[in-house]
């Protein structure tokens, strides 16, 4: 009977409000083509996700349950010549147990996906539920739009009793946004590449404007509107924070309002009470709202670490509209953070504990992952090498029949893995474009040392899959076991660092990964994209 009022009164608030748009379940059709959108008052071609009835610069929220098959079908749409025409996509945080060909990031699990094609991404979620979201994994093409957020519910989720709404409505997501496309900016990136140019200020783009679910304003543009998420007084929502950002962190809050932090990046984690949230690229929260002040606007915050800050004329912001409110912007001020987010206040709900013995290098496995960035050759690497796309994904080339570091391409950037093994990595901070979120895929890690602390903590450390490398003398560490086989990307989720080198691949357990058969449409990705031209890839400037 419970279960029964809780979704009675989600279903009131979705007929009343739909902030965020479309959704789809999980088997769906997801269209990817171009439309000329201003989301923040300035008109530009996108490349962006929809249904049937159209695309948007809000992908389509998929939604579904814990214990779900998906059967995601993408449709490759893509005409616009002056961008990239051919497509792939990642879904971000879901382990691909069994099914690494489905994860997404070109040239790694798959290649492209060619305009006029379809590809249907078929994959388990048999123990995994919480905030996920989607986005394209080649080259910068997220950056032009193609993102979305995904949600996995768990009808048993043991913070089931400490909200009540819990819907479409209730999913925030944080993107920026530039006024000339992402490829355009890689272009000039590898002239400046060949031409050996001394790095300038704008050599990674800096955001323009942040929108908020979709919306937002630049600094001397015009008062678009601003999203609106709306609430009923004295009920507590779910809210489902996800960064879909190509650079920016943020720091997130909401006037007047404190958040209990329930899920970070598909863990359910114990309650924490804070007043602000710093969120990284690709990472996710969910956080409990109660809806007990005033009834009246409050402005919601989102302040970029780089581009235009603060929230003057509705910049960064979104509103918070109490039921009953009038229709006018908020009038309230920003207040002075007292109790922000501190990643080492994060405990696992549930199985607390890294893997492994406890101790500096005391797992089977220890790597230093150095990073660093070749000021001649304007790249990021990795232990001295940078991640350069290889001809043949490294997923075909182990099934091919390579199987040691030695063997995968591209040089130096690939680690082979033994089986049932823990590993730790340590990551050094880069100051040159950091904080850097590093995302692993395939996994959750255990984050034994946090940026800006000194601690080790190996008995309850945050589990996550995205994590800030920090700055100066921070040594974030991180440990997780190879239980999954398949070839897992690990790069910074800043894009356009990603682009130009700051990734590795770990081949997990090569023997295994080797027997997994994918399906012939999948075999049938290369050779369709190999015989493309270059006017039908796309990316003509």
């Amino acid at each position: 009977m419970a279960l029964f009022f809780r979704a009675l009164a989600c279903l009131v608030v979705v007929a009343i409000t739909n902030a965020y748009g479309a959704s789809v379940g999980n088997n769906a059709d997801i269209y990817i083509a171009n439309k000329v959108i201003a989301p923040d008052g300035f008109e530009r071609s996108g490349v962006l996700a929809g249904t049937a009835a159209g695309v948007d610069v809000t992908g389509p929220l998929i939604r579904g349950f814990k214990g779900n098959r998906f059967r995601l079908n993408v449709i490759n749409q893509l005409s616009d010549s002056s961008m990239l025409k051919t497509t792939s996509i990642h879904w971000h945080g879901f382990f691909q147990e069994g099914s690494s060909w489905a994860d997404g990031p070109a040239f790694v699990t798959q290649c492209p996906i060619a305009s006029g094609d379809s590809f249907l991404y078929d994959f388990r979620v048999p123990d995994q539920a919480g905030t996920f979201w989607y986005h394209a994994h080649l080259s910068t093409q997220y950056c032009d739009g193609l993102r979305g957020a995904f949600v996995v519910y768990d009808l048993l989720d043991p913070h089931r009793l400490r909200y009540l709404v819990d819907n479409d409505d209730t999913v925030i997501t944080l993107a920026d946004w530039v006024r000339i496309s992402g490829y355009l900016h890689e272009h000039v990136l590898r002239v400046l590449q060949y031409h050996t140019v001394a790095p300038q200020a704008g050599l990674v783009p800096v955001p323009d404007s942040t929108l908020i679910n979709g919306r937002g304003r630049y600094a001397g543009g015009p008062t678009v509107p601003l999203a609106l998420i709306r609430v009923l007084w004295g009920i507590k929502y779910r809210f489902r924070l996800v960064s879909l950002s190509c650079d920016p962190n943020y720091t997130f809050s909401i006037d007047g309002h404190k958040m209990t932090i329930i899920e970070v990046d598909g863990v359910n984690t114990k309650p924490l009470e804070v007043d602000s949230i710093q969120i990284f690229a690709g990472q996710r929260y969910s956080f409990v709202l109660h809806a007990n002040q005033r009834i009246a606007n409050y402005w919601i915050r989102a302040n970029p670490n780089l581009g235009t800050r603060g929230f003057e004329g509705g910049l960064n912001s979104a509103i918070l509209r109490y039921y009953g409110a009038p229709n006018q912007d908020p009038t309230t001020t920003e207040g002075t953070s007292t109790n922000p987010l501190i990643e080492t206040n994060l405990v696992p709900l549930r199985n607390a504990g890294a893997p492994g013995v406890p101790g500096v290098g005391n797992a089977d496995v220890n790597i230093n992952l150095a990073m660093a960035f070749d000021f001649p050759s304007l790249q990021f690497t990795i232990n001295g090498a940078p991640w350069t796309s290889p001809t043949s994904p490294v997923l075909l080339q182990i099934i091919s029949g390579a199987s040691s570091a030695a063997d995968l391409l591209p040089p130096g950037s690939v680690y082979a893995l033994p089986r049932n093994k823990v590993v730790e990595l340590s990551i050094p901070a880069l100051a040159v474009g950091g904080p850097h979120p590093i995302h692993l895929h395939g996994h959750v890690f255990d984050v034994v040392r946090s940026a800006g602390s000194s601690t080790y903590n190996y008995r309850n450390p945050v589990r996550r899959d995205v994590v800030s490398t920090g700055t100066g003398s921070d040594n974030v560490t991180i440990r997780f076991k190879t239980d999954n086989p398949g070839p897992w990307f690990l790069h910074c989720h800043i894009d356009w660092h990603l682009e130009i080198g700051l990734a590795v691949v770990f081949a997990e357990d090569t023997a295994s990964t080797a027997r997994q058969r994918p399906p012939q449409s999948w075999s049938d990705l290369c050779p369709i994209y190999d015989s493309l031209t270059e006017e039908q890839k796309g990316g003509i400037v």
